[in-house]
C-alpha cells in the first residue's frame, strides 16, 4: 500500500512521524527535488479553494491531453 502526504510545513512532518513511530509503524520517507515558491503555493490553494467551494470545475482529462500533445509537439 502507498500513502502520499503531503505536508505543509516542518512541524507537521514532525507529528507525523513521532506518530508513525509512537505506533511502531515502518515507514519510508522521500524528499522531492522540486519546491515551490510562495507565490506558487497561495495560487495552488486558491485553485483548489475554488474548486471545493465550486466556483470552478475540473477539466476534462481529454482535453488536458489535447493541450498536452500541441505542448510537446
Amino acid at each position: 500500500m502507498t500513502v502520499v502526504v503531503n505536508l505543509r510545513s516542518p512541524e507537521q512532518e514532525k507529528v507525523l512521524l513521532a506518530f508513525l513511530n509512537s505506533l511502531q509503524y515502518d515507514y519510508k520517507t522521500t524528499s522531492d527535488d522540486m519546491t515551490l515558491t510562495g507565490h506558487q503555493e497561495k495560487e495552488i490553494i486558491r485553485r483548489d479553494t475554488a474548486l471545493t467551494k465550486g466556483e470552478t470545475s475540473a477539466r476534462n482529462w481529454d482535453e488536458i491531453k489535447k493541450d498536452l500533445e500541441n505542448v510537446y509537439r
